[in-house]
């Protein structure tokens, strides 16, 4: 088994505060695998230092065997990192900011045009392409940010909350584009609150509390060791997060 991405001890502090504390983690190339938490829990930041925009404090993140923190320009050529909110040049339209992403990745002019122009047929932004950006809905945006993430062709999608914004026929869109990405080798790490998402599309799960890895595996792996063998992602998800907060208090007061 091919794993797409390896944490080991990956650690984060802010001052006295731990934020991602001793992380270990492996992720298996072409699945679909979503990071879980409570806000505050450390998965943005552990997010963010995978794609190598946070300095760890300790540990590291392996893509595909390459080590972010030692091979950081070779790891982030085979990612893409897709933050909640989308980041875009308002100022430039569709075709302009993908070949523009296309060309930091020093992807040839006539491949870029030919991917963009494929990308936003299939993102259904086609009809929209000489508009700026800036007029662009939540939801228009956030697919063009998708677009750019897919137009180098990564081996690894980081999403965080990709959804969001999207009304129900974007969203099936994306969802889809998602799952063919992942059943062509690639591999798909998403956060997201709603847990509906997580339980229809991914394949293995883990659930993050106070920086710690307190639970992994397949919904049903999940739902025999929360003792809640009937129950959906949202109730043991609530079940294995509480009890972690009941193992912390414990070891506090001890």
């Amino acid at each position: 088994m091919t794993i797409a991405l390896e944490l080991i001890s990956l650690t984060k502090h802010y001052g006295a505060q731990i934020a991602v504390d001793r992380l270990d983690l492996q992720i298996p190339q072409g699945s679909l695998y979503a990071l879980l938490g409570p806000n505050g829990a450390g998965k943005t930041t552990t997010l963010r230092m995978v794609a190598g925009l946070l300095q760890p404090d300790g540990g590291d993140a392996f893509i595909l065997g390459q080590s972010i923190a030692r091979q950081p320009k070779a790891a982030k050529r085979l990612i893409a990192y897709l933050p909640d909110e989308p980041l875009l040049y308002g100022k430039l339209r569709p075709l302009e900011y993908l070949e523009f992403v296309a060309g930091l990745w020093g992807i040839r002019p006539a491949q870029a045009a030919a991917d963009a122009k494929e990308l936003l047929q299939k993102l259904n932004l086609w009809d929209v392409r000489g508009e700026f950006c800036e007029t662009f809905s939540r939801g228009m945006k956030q697919k063009l940010t998708l677009a750019g993430a897919f137009v180098h062709r990564p081996k690894l999608i980081i999403l965080d909350e990709p959804l969001t914004g999207l009304d129900a026929a974007a969203a099936r869109l994306v969802k889809d584009m998602l799952a063919d990405y992942v059943r062509q080798g690639n591999t798909v790490i998403l956060t997201t609150h709603i847990m509906e998402i997580a339980e229809r599309m991914a394949e293995r799960i883990g659930i993050i509390n106070h920086g710690k890895l307190i639970a992994e595996g397949t919904l049903d792996e999940l739902r025999v060791r929360s003792g809640e063998e009937g129950g959906n992602l949202e109730t043991v998800f609530l079940e294995l997060t509480e009890d972690a907060d009941r193992d912390r208090e414990r070891d506090f007061a001890v």
